[in-house]
């Protein structure tokens, strides 16, 4: 997958983990497209331990998993944010 596929690939996963978390919704597509990369790398991690195929191109079995991967990114890093202002 090319850097264009990447780019296209992590701004719909951002998109979907910002909504499903509700971790910087109005932070813009920019963000949105970081999150869905950092995403994609955490979630072929995770899929990979569990012994499972991760980001293979631009198909839903990616999307899924760099989603999930995002999310996983968005929902640590907002646990970790509170937990340091206690």
């Amino acid at each position: 997958m090319g850097l264009l596929g990447w780019i296209l690939l992590g701004g719909i996963a951002g998109w979907i983990a910002t909504s499903v978390t509700g971790v910087g919704e109005n932070k813009g597509c920019f963000f949105n497209t970081v999150i869905g990369i950092i995403g994609s790398v955490v979630g072929g991690l995770i899929f990979s331990f569990l012994g499972e195929t991760g980001v293979t191109g631009f198909n839903p079995w990616s999307l899924f998993v760099a989603a999930v991967g995002a999310t996983v990114f968005l929902l640590v890093a907002r646990w970790l944010s509170r937990d340091g202002r206690k």
